[in-house]
């Protein structure tokens, strides 16, 4: 099986804001985007999974495969709590100093942990995997790719930022026919 992480296209707000779970609307470059990425997907996709975000649903109905799409809550991105919509310059240093110390632990006030990101990543990833399928797309955003990643990979949380993960990036899992991890591409970048 392969395993398509797509990273929703560039998003259409001020550089600096925090937004994880903000539905927020997409750049302009939105087609552009759009078609550069599905040169790297292949041309079957049995199923699409997405996050109900509208900037990863509107990638998801954009790719046109003729597969089924799901909308999962797991695949949202980290709920940043109040400092949704924030700057990040705006947000108290004593809240986010605590935060950056230890994201894998500490939540943002009224928000979740990366721990509590990779959970519901992680189980959504061990579902899909039990998936009699030949290509399978993830239309989702950063975190939960580096979520994935991380499990994966068997590294370190708080690690996982580590990792590049570009907007309108696929990165593709091949996953031998016991549905082990096998091998991880990076295929675009746009």
């Amino acid at each position: 099986m392969e395993i398509h992480l797509i990273r929703h296209t560039s998003p259409l707000i001020e550089k600096g804001v925090c937004y994880g779970q903000s539905d927020i609307l997409l750049a302009p470059s939105f087609e552009e985007e759009c078609g550069k990425l599905k040169m790297h997907l292949p041309v079957s996709v049995d199923v699409v999974y997405s996050s109900p975000l509208m900037r990863c649903q509107r990638l998801a109905q954009a790719l046109n495969t003729k597969g089924e799409r799901i909308s999962d809550k797991r695949l949202m991105e980290l709920n940043f709590g109040t400092w949704e919509l924030k700057k990040w310059d705006d947000i108290p240093f004593s809240e986010l100093d605590a935060w950056m110390k230890d994201f894998v632990n500490v939540p943002a006030p009224g928000g979740e942990n990366f721990a509590m990101l990779y959970a519901r990543a992680s189980n959504f990833f061990e579902e899909i995997k039990k998936l009699h399928c030949k290509h399978v797309a993830v239309v989702t955003h950063a975190g939960v790719i580096r979520a994935v990643l991380a499990n994966v990979l068997e590294m370190p949380l708080k690690n996982a930022f580590k990792i590049p993960v570009a907007y309108a990036s696929v990165t593709r899992l091949k996953l031998d026919k016991a549905n082990d991890y096998c091998a991880i591409d990076c295929l675009s970048r746009t």
